[in-house]
């Protein structure tokens, strides 16, 4: 399944979350929302993108935009990682990966000749209508959180 592109509607989702929650589309009505999703629990590039937006989330907050990490690991995974890292974002289980299948970023992957499916990092801006403002595939994480904030701010 391909990604969404920009103006259609956002697919509608609810997962577990860390803190013993559920996080749905639709609980962000009305708002705008930074929906990442990362390949895994404490790898040192899902952990920099992690610290980076628990860094940023009160310029989010300012900006009327939530932030939710969606990753396949399990909810005790992101509990675990959550409190070893010190992060303040919201992480959300995608376990049968639907919710990575819908929004497209669930794709086959390589990595040292070895052909697997996997998270693709990307990250999508959904404005407060529950539509696709903009989405990032991410191959740098070093200045993403920043561009990210730009438009959540600009929206």
């Amino acid at each position: 399944m391909t990604a969404p592109a920009a103006g259609a509607p956002a697919p509608e989702f609810q997962l577990p979350t860390t803190g013993g929650g559920t996080a749905a589309l639709k609980d962000y009505a009305a708002r705008k929302l930074v929906l990442y999703f990362y390949p895994g629990d404490d790898g040192s590039t899902c952990t920099t993108e992690a610290l980076d937006f628990t860094a940023a989330l009160a310029d989010f907050e300012a900006a009327g935009t939530a932030v939710l990490g969606v990753s396949p690991d399990s909810v005790a995974s992101h509990e675990k990682f959550a409190k070893k890292r010190g992060l303040g974002v919201t992480l959300a289980a995608d376990e049968d990966t639907s919710v990575c299948q819908a929004y497209g970023v669930w794709q086959q992957k390589q990595m040292y000749g070895r052909t697997y499916m996997g998270v693709v990092r990307t990250t999508f801006l959904i404005d407060a209508e529950g539509r696709i403002a903009r989405a990032w595939t991410v191959s740098r994480v070093k200045g993403h959180v920043a561009d990210v904030l730009e438009a959540a701010k600009a929206l």
